[in-house]
């Protein structure tokens, strides 16, 4: 029987041993916690995007219209803690079968916006269009509502609490202009006037009666969704209308 050489026994068990190694520390990264974070598993990776943005200043924001191939599409949000608590289409298409598309689609667009509290929202299917145009106009009014959150000063919010007057556009309407103007402190309205209402005969009643109670209604619900005064729907419609604008000024 021939035997093995010593030599080549020494080899055979050399390159056994080196072939070990190599296995070895080819197996190591994969539990090495240390290399997987450097892989990008690290904690970072699963930060939403909504935690690391801008907070979102409270009040009502309207995004810009956005325009589709049915129409045009615009949203207004209400946000109140930071949070988004109400969203709503104050246009989207409509005639003909676009009505049926838009009753459909629009209140599933404003429940998947607060509950996603961002405009990463899934399109409503079979309204692509109308979809896509409220994600457009939605995210102008988050990015408005960003814009009008107070930054952080360090002085115990002494600028979320400073004051600011805004007048809203005129509004026309079939009995004249009509325009408000309101002052914002601490994200809230504590003042609210029109500085333009309809007059001359009849409307100068309609107007002393009407003005008072829309001002306080304005106050009271720090919003442009306040009650028309009854006798002054045309008084009260402009007034809604340039208090929308007002609020969109002063950044909800």
């Amino acid at each position: 029987m021939r035997k093995s050489h010593p030599v080549r026994r020494t080899v055979l068990a050399t390159a056994a041993t080196v072939s070990g190694i190599v296995l070895l520390l080819s197996l190591k990264p994969a539990s090495d916690p240390g290399s997987a974070e450097a892989a990008g598993g690290a904690p970072p990776a699963a930060e939403s995007v909504q935690g690391g943005a801008r907070p979102i200043g409270d009040g009502t924001v309207t995004g810009d219209p956005a325009q589709t191939q049915y129409g045009a599409v615009q949203v207004r949000l209400t946000v109140s803690g930071g949070k988004i608590t109400k969203a709503e289409a104050v246009q989207a298409p409509k005639g003909g079968q676009s009505d049926q598309i838009t009753s459909n689609a629009v209140p599933r667009l404003n429940q998947a916006v607060v509950r996603a509290q961002s405009a990463d929202v899934d399109a409503v299917s079979g309204a692509t269009y109308t979809s896509n145009g409220y994600k457009e106009s939605l995210q102008s009014a988050i990015d408005k509502a960003r814009a009008s959150a107070p930054a952080d000063t360090g002085n115990g919010g002494g600028a979320a609490a400073q004051a600011k007057t805004v007048t809203g556009d005129v509004a026309q309407t079939q009995y004249g202009p009509v325009q408000v103007r309101i002052t914002v402190s601490g994200g809230k309205i504590t003042k609210a006037e029109a500085v333009q209402a309809p007059k001359g005969g009849q409307s100068d009643q309609v107007t002393s009666n009407a003005v008072p109670k829309l001002n306080q209604a304005a106050v009271q619900g720090g919003t442009a969704d306040i009650d028309a005064v009854s006798g002054a729907t045309y008084t009260s419609e402009g007034y809604k209308e340039s208090l929308q604008s007002a609020l969109d000024k002063a950044g909800g």
